[in-house]
């Protein structure tokens, strides 16, 4: 759908791409029809909402234990992370961070959380030490719930209070078990929908990466949007069981797999980590009928010859994100998996963060075309405009995308000079990513404007590594690029001017750059 309004008198000083007063926007909007949404609620209210219904029905089964977890249960354990989370002194407000894999605990300590009003920042487990530290001290978390074999790169962190390990308990940390110790019984906190909940960290559309803010309003917005409504656009059922090998410090695996499958009664598959042979084994086992991957899973199940040994024919749904896939591999897939509604959706952490989803994961489905990342979600509106003069576009011409909707991030956290670069002041968020809405309103990401490497879907911001490589007394300047790759999708690779003394090598630049980050920020090659 597509209607046009005039826009007021734009105020250039706070963010200049934006439409002018006399041109009129194109404004685009979901096929399916506005719903009402309960983002009055807290998030962990709305998740559970029917809480009544699917009281003993599998909630979260682990692939590592092979335990499986009652909605009951599961609720029950949220409350008592709470209670204990409460006993270490965290309240309304207060920041927890979660450095976890894929664990049952990761749930019960997002929802606890929430129930005490208090915020999650979620983090990567295999980051540096240094990496961590960042989004640490930028959070103001007070508490860390963690591995055992995590603790030494947080132990001596200035400021936290306490460290609570899932696993073994170790000297001066709490163990998980410990702080489960209670009856469930809190007093319930007044959460005001506007509060935040989470605080995952990204890059934006260019920088270092920051907080960036997310109310229960957003969170809660973005899921009625996907799941919620007589026709949902993502259609699950309480019988379904959707598939958690994406990390869930991923705000895409948190949100459209974690949260709808709480929201909709669905049992959740967890497993810690990717691995193939695993992965098959988890689907044919526990019948797994929803499929949330990413381009490089997409890849494997396309072309790995373990496929063939596996009954996947359970699989209804796969739903594809976190980076654009090509329409020859999706069709590939396609082949491969026949009974299965293959899909795109297309989302940006800022916007909640889901901006377009495949129409034919709808409960009255609708055909999508290969390549298309579906239409715009219900409940907002959508816009292109040209980066040069602001103006918004009509059907079939590139520009960037722009999404407004009650579902988009409150802000980044401390920062309003990037909080009002990204979301201009009729509301509109400006994601960095070129793309066309169809004669049909199905949405295409061609390009990016923003400075950002998308590895496997993991951001790599360019000017982090930059800030990394200069700072070697042998080098005297550094731009980084994305270079193409058939696995990863891009990969960083490095132009670097040494110094006229030096004779440091390819290998020594790049082992100095994998000493201090992340895997999937390391070095793919240099160029002189």
């Amino acid at each position: 759908m597509m209607i046009t309004m005039q826009s007021p008198k734009p105020d250039t000083q706070i963010h200049q791409p934006i439409s002018a007063p006399t041109q009129p926007d194109t404004i685009f909007r979901s096929k399916l029809p506005d719903i009402p949404l309960p983002n009055h609620l807290s998030l962990h209210t709305y998740c559970f909402e029917h809480l009544p219904e699917c009281h003993d029905s599998p909630c979260l089964i682990m692939s590592n234990s092979g335990k499986t977890y009652t909605y009951a249960e599961t609720h029950l354990l949220c409350r008592k992370t709470a209670c204990g989370l409460s006993k270490l002194g965290i309240t309304k407000g207060d920041r927890v961070m979660v450095l976890l894999h894929n664990s049952a605990e990761y749930v019960f300590s997002f929802m606890g959380a929430s129930m005490l009003g208090a915020v999650t920042t979620a983090a990567n487990p295999l980051m540096t030490s240094a990496e961590i530290l960042k989004q640490f001290k930028s959070s103001g978390a007070k508490v860390i719930v963690t591995h055992a074999t995590c603790v030494e790169k947080v132990r001596d962190f200035e400021g936290v209070s306490a460290i609570v390990t899932i696993d073994e308990a170790l000297e001066g940390c709490l163990s998980f078990s410990h702080i489960l110790e209670n009856d469930g019984e809190l007093e319930e906190v007044d959460i005001d929908s506007e509060d935040p909940v989470a605080l995952p960290y990204s890059s934006g559309t260019t920088g270092l990466p920051k907080g960036v803010v997310l109310t229960h309003k957003s969170l809660i917005s973005c899921l009625a949007q996907q799941v919620d409504g007589e026709n949902p656009n993502i259609y699950l059922k309480r019988d379904d069981v959707i598939l958690c090998v994406l990390p869930l410090f991923h705000i895409f695996s948190l949100n459209s797999v974690l949260l709808c499958g709480l929201r909709t009664g669905a049992a959740i598959y967890i497993m810690p980590k990717f691995d193939i042979n695993a992965m098959l084994e988890g689907i044919e086992k526990h019948r797994v009928t929803f499929a949330v991957v990413v381009p490089p899973l997409v890849l494997a199940m396309a072309k790995s010859p373990e496929v063939d040994k596996y009954d996947l024919g359970s699989i209804r749904i796969i739903l594809s994100g976190a980076a654009p896939l090509g329409k020859d591999l999706q069709e590939a897939l396609r082949n491969r998996l026949p009974q299965a509604v293959f899909g795109q959706g297309y989302g940006m952490t800022e916007a909640g963060p889901v901006l377009s989803m495949c129409l034919a994961f709808a409960k009255n489905p609708t055909p999508t075309k290969s390549g298309s990342c579906g239409t715009v979600i219900r409940n907002a509106e959508l816009k292109v405009v040209d980066p040069e003069t602001g103006f918004s576009l009509s059907h079939n011409q590139p520009g960037e995308i722009c999404i407004r909707g009650p579902q988009i991030m409150k802000g980044y956290l401390n920062d309003p000079v990037a909080t009002a670069t990204t979301i201009d002041i009729e509301g509109w968020l400006h994601t960095g990513d070129i793309g066309f809405v169809d004669d049909d309103d199905e949405v295409f990401i061609v390009d990016r404007i923003k400075e950002i490497i998308k590895f496997k879907g993991f951001q790599v911001p360019p000017a982090e590594l930059e800030s990394l490589i200069i700072n070697h007394p042998s080098i005297t300047d550094a731009a980084v690029v994305a270079q193409m790759h058939e696995v990863a999708g891009e990969v960083p690779v490095a132009f670097v001017v040494r110094s006229n003394d030096s004779d440091i090598t390819e290998e020594a630049i790049k082992e100095y750059i994998s000493n201090q980050v992340v895997f999937y920020k390391r070095l793919h090659k240099l160029e002189n």
